[in-house]
């Protein structure tokens, strides 16, 4: 059994926050992104963006999933943060116009 990073209270595994001080166990960071408008296949669905920020044991990492529009994860996965890097720098190459939001992102990534 792990201890509550906050009471110190005895905390099982799957629990998402402490019983008896209510603390979250991780901290993360999320956002929903909405499909292009275009794109038929992909109405009604949605990317949500997670940042686990490695409290509580979990490890950093940023994760994607695919929800649709019955409020279901389809697909997704985790990057660490090298490969997290790596997107931030990919998708820099493809909007050069968005220098500054960049590196607001690669900012909050390093951190």
């Amino acid at each position: 059994m792990e201890t509550c990073r906050e009471c110190e209270g005895p905390v099982e595994a799957g629990f998402r926050f402490c019983p008896w001080c209510a603390a979250p166990r991780r901290r993360k960071l999320v956002e929903f992104f909405f499909p292009h408008r275009g794109i038929e296949g992909d109405r009604g669905k949605a990317l949500r963006v997670s940042r686990y920020l490695g409290v509580g044991g979990d490890p950093r990492h940023v994760r994607f999933s695919v929800w649709s529009d019955t409020g279901v994860a389809e697909a997704a996965v985790s990057l660490d943060d090298a490969e997290t890097a790596r997107l931030v720098a990919f998708l820099g190459k493809t909007r050069p116009s968005q220098h500054r939001r960049r590196s607001l992102l690669a900012e909050l990534l390093q951190k």
